[in-house]
């Protein structure tokens, strides 16, 4: 796993023997997502009153519910600055994903966005399902093609029809649309990987179980353990990319790229998957 070619964050490429799992087969979808929180009366992260004494740096701070919103400039601007593209939204959650005024009808087989690590934890635990781990998860999204930059080959995503939901144009301000989405397609709308699961990648960044560390942990041993997992680290790798990725900006809709995600966190292009052991 991992990968000595694109972010140093990747690296450095390890060898991980993980035992046997199932996954799902596509991201947990608005319709499921509801079925749960209908089921358990489950509060989301995002719908839920912020705690001042966790943002001891942020003095006024903006403590009604709410979340980070994708919001497109109307033109260039400069890459290096997220706060260009992202915007906080009171009343923005699952069932509002850009805030009041929106809604998720019609959208039951999208997956499911704006959820914390700790709601996905919630899902699994009323599912009796867990998440993946990093490992599992990368094994996974290679479907067999063992060192592959993608997970369908060598060629890049525009090469050919297009193989997931990705960002089609210039970031962030134009998107054309991959087959017509701009924002989440439904689950399955592009090609299974070689395992049969979809949206592996893009559509949705996709959370594990793994605490966040800046690199790989290297070893001499091929059969070495996994990566320790820790369910109260403050961040957690996610996985896959999402409909935002851009060649231009975040190369990340590969088998081997990660991101850190604070565990608390939830926006417009964050989902998830479950696993459990075979």
């Amino acid at each position: 796993m991992g990968s000595a070619s694109f972010y140093p964050e990747e690296s450095p490429v390890v060898e991980r023997e993980v035992a046997g799992f199932r996954i799902g087969r596509t991201p947990v979808t608005n319709a499921q997502f509801a079925e749960f929180v209908d089921a358990s009366g489950y509060v989301t992260t995002a719908e839920r009153t912020l705690d001042p004494a966790d943002f001891p740096d942020a003095p006024g701070l903006d403590t009604s519910p709410g979340s980070l919103v994708f919001t497109p400039p109307a033109g260039p601007v400069d890459l290096r600055d997220w706060r260009l593209w992202w915007r906080w939204v009171p009343g923005a959650c699952w069932r509002s994903p850009f805030g009041p005024g929106s809604d998720v009808e019609g959208k039951g087989s999208h997956p499911v966005v704006q959820v914390s690590a700790d709601d996905a934890d919630a899902y699994c635990a009323w599912s009796n399902t867990r998440l993946p781990t990093e490992e599992e998860w990368e094994f996974a999204a290679r479907g067999g093609l063992d060192g592959a930059t993608f997970a369908w080959g060598e060629e890049p995503q525009h090469v050919g029809s297009l193989k997931a939901n990705t960002w089609q144009g210039n970031f962030p301000w134009r998107n054309t649309g991959a087959l017509g989405w701009r924002g989440t397609s439904p689950v399955g709308t592009f090609p299974a990987n070689g395992f049969g699961l979809v949206d592996m990648t893009g559509n949705v960044w996709e959370w594990t179980s793994t605490a966040w560390t800046d690199a790989h942990h290297a070893s001499t041993c091929e059969c070495s353990p996994q990566v320790s997992v820790d369910a109260t680290a403050r961040s957690r790798v996610a996985k896959g990319g999402s409909h935002l990725c851009a060649p231009e900006y975040c190369l990340r809709y590969r088998p081997a790229a990660r991101t850190r995600q604070s565990r608390d966190s939830s926006t417009t292009h964050m989902g998830f998957r479950v696993a459990c052991d075979a």
